[in-house]
């Protein structure tokens, strides 16, 4: 697997499936090892996918000082692997929590970026926040689902900060569109994968100061089903950026390449094909 020194000395992995135009993959979690973005629903086969492990997780060492977990802190670490891979600029896809990571590299090295595509990505670096109603809201779209009244019950302990492990099984179902084999596989190996202690400290105080959306093209794709974002909040994000597209996945929930992995790879290579 390769590797790159970040500014400070950590050595971060990558990891690289597919041939073409490099793509820099952002995970989220937050504090999830990048394998469970696969190969992004089959992107790989339009774009050379170079999936960052995040410091501390994957195969990406530990490093020395646990304070550079904070978001912003590792916004360094994108511009380091940018020139690690010589590339004059970049398109950068981010998921979940990493795309405030995408969003304050934007604002930081604006010449740096070519395009943003953002996966149900998070918007705290542009300040907006996704709230417990919203995420109550999406959730009760599942209500015709046989798992949704465990599920529920669990989901609102979740959002209450009272869940147990148990809850998180239980609460699973809502963030898949299908809730079948494939999406329980991938469900059961987050644990696993993700840095607990690092996603702790992601979020630590003063990590989302406010920055404005960069001035370059990108793709806000948010699930039907999803609440991070709702479709009307991610239309609210995309409505910060003077080039922005937004699309928003029928039937998809936080991860729209499991869902429906065609109509995702259509979107996504779409979209960087007219950059």
């Amino acid at each position: 697997m390769p590797s790159f020194a970040a500014v400070d000395g950590t050595e971060l992995a990558y990891r690289v499936v597919g041939e073409g135009e490099p793509l820099i993959c952002i995970p989220g979690g937050p504090m999830r090892a990048s394998s469970y973005l696969g190969d992004l629903g089959g992107l790989s086969e339009t774009r050379r996918l170079v999936l960052l492990d995040l410091r501390g997780t994957g195969r990406s060492a530990v490093p020395d000082d646990p304070a550079t977990y904070r978001c912003d802190r590792q916004v360094a670490d994108i511009e380091a692997l940018r020139e690690h891979l010589g590339l004059e600029r970049a398109d950068v896809l981010a998921h979940s929590a990493g795309g405030d990571i995408a969003l304050m590299y934007a604002a930081r090295f604006p010449q740096r970026v070519r395009s943003l595509v953002l996966v149900t990505a998070r918007a705290r670096a542009l300040g907006i926040d996704f709230t417990v109603e919203q995420r109550l809201e999406a959730a009760e779209l599942r209500r015709g689902e046989p798992w949704f009244k465990a599920g529920f019950d669990a989901f609102k302990a979740i959002l209450a900060g009272t869940a147990t492990d148990a809850d998180w099984d239980a609460a699973a179902p809502f963030f898949y569109g299908r809730w079948d084999d494939a999406a329980r596989e991938h469900a059961a190996s987050e644990v696993e994968q993700t840095n607990e202690e690092a996603a702790e400290l992601y979020a630590s105080s003063g990590a989302f100061e406010p920055v404005a959306a960069a001035d370059t093209p990108a793709l806000i794709l948010a699930g039907e089903l999803d609440g991070g974002p709702l479709p009307r909040v991610a239309a609210n994000i995309a409505g910060l950026f003077a080039h922005a597209e937004l699309v928003v996945q029928p039937g998809a929930g936080h991860y729209p390449w499991l869902d429906d992995p065609d109509r995702f790879v259509r979107t996504v290579a779409g979209f960087l094909r007219n950059r």
